[in-house]
């Protein structure tokens, strides 16, 4: 039992590699002097940041959130310092405020994926685990910064103790209202609240998101995961998809929360895809996934590295 179980292991984590990238993770040079200063930023309730298309290239980084080094050492391979830095946060992790501090000194915004592995959702929802929430958003608003905030990612995936055929949908969404009140009880008014979905894969048995999603008052953005994991793949059929259904519940901006490119797909191609990809359907921005999991998606060739250094500089100045 013990060998099925291991091998049934290994296959789940390989079909998440295919279908939502990465499961979750273990856990400084200027940006380019061209770049314009957000626009169409919007006052969230003391979170103020643009909406504009463009506005965000971001990053997850290994060591974060107990170092900052590799943001930093991102920024110098590139060429652009991210505007986003995501980290995972454990159910009972506190927030990690000196790693936010130091986003916040490199003028990047902490989004923290908050993942309940383990943890009864129904319970979240029925107020059990209210004391560590209070404590969380108080520190959040301590810190006085603009924070995202997103529970649970990828709930319509099937490999997350929270998401599909594990948790139901309303209890699920009872969670993340619960969630989203309590912190605005306590006056974390800094906070930008992302529902974050996988990309929908029909045969692969990853539904459309529109049964878990909490209501427009619950959320601010929304976060869209999908990696380019063959030579094959483009922007539109990747995201294309998820991203008229969000469309079909909300008009709330859109970010690619997780994204990379697998190195046998073709990195410099599939970079300059997804730069214009987010260009072309008006999306907020993108997070860029540089770290190992099962497969390396950091950038480390030469021309990736290029490739991503030209993109940002067209992306940030898209009229020239």
């Amino acid at each position: 039992m013990a060998a099925v179980a291991a091998a049934a292991a290994v296959v789940l984590v390989v079909a998440v590699q295919r279908i939502g990238g990465p499961a979750q993770p273990v856990s400084s040079a200027p940006r380019p002097a061209s770049r314009p200063a957000p626009r169409g930023a919007v006052h969230n309730g003391g979170s103020t940041l643009s909406t504009a298309s463009g506005s965000y290239v971001g990053l997850f980084a290994n060591g974060a959130p107990a170092s900052y080094a590799g943001v930093a050492a991102f920024t110098s391979a590139t060429g652009v310092k991210p505007d986003v830095v995501l980290y995972y946060s454990g159910w009972l992790e506190p927030f990690q405020a000196s790693f936010a501090m130091a986003a916040a000194h490199d003028g990047a915004v902490p989004l923290v994926q908050m993942d309940p592995t383990g943890i009864s959702i129904a319970g979240i929802a029925a107020g059990q685990y209210d004391g560590y929430l209070r404590t969380f958003a108080e520190a959040v608003r301590a810190y006085h910064h603009p924070v995202i905030l997103s529970f649970g990612h990828e709930m319509n995936g099937y490999w997350y103790s929270w998401g599909y055929r594990h948790t139901s949908p309303a209890v699920f969404v009872a969670a993340w209202r619960h969630i989203v009140t309590l912190f605005r009880a306590r006056g974390a008014r800094n906070v930008t609240w992302m529902w974050t979905v996988n990309t929908i894969h029909t045969r692969a048995n990853v539904p459309s998101p529109g049964p878990w999603w909490p209501g427009s008052s619950y959320v601010t953005w929304v976060g869209i995961d999908g990696y380019y994991d063959y030579s094959s793949t483009t922007f539109a059929p990747l995201f294309g998809p998820t991203i008229a259904a969000v469309r079909g519940l909300t008009s709330d901006p859109i970010l690619i929360s997780e994204t990379a490119v697998a190195p046998a797909a073709g990195q410099p191609a599939k970079i300059a895809d997804l730069f214009a990809g987010v260009r072309l359907y008006g999306l907020l921005g993108f997070v860029w996934f540089d770290s190992v999991n099962v497969e390396d998606w950091r950038l480390t060739s030469p021309a990736a590295l290029a490739a991503f250094r030209k993109s940002a500089k067209t992306y940030y100045r898209p009229a020239e």
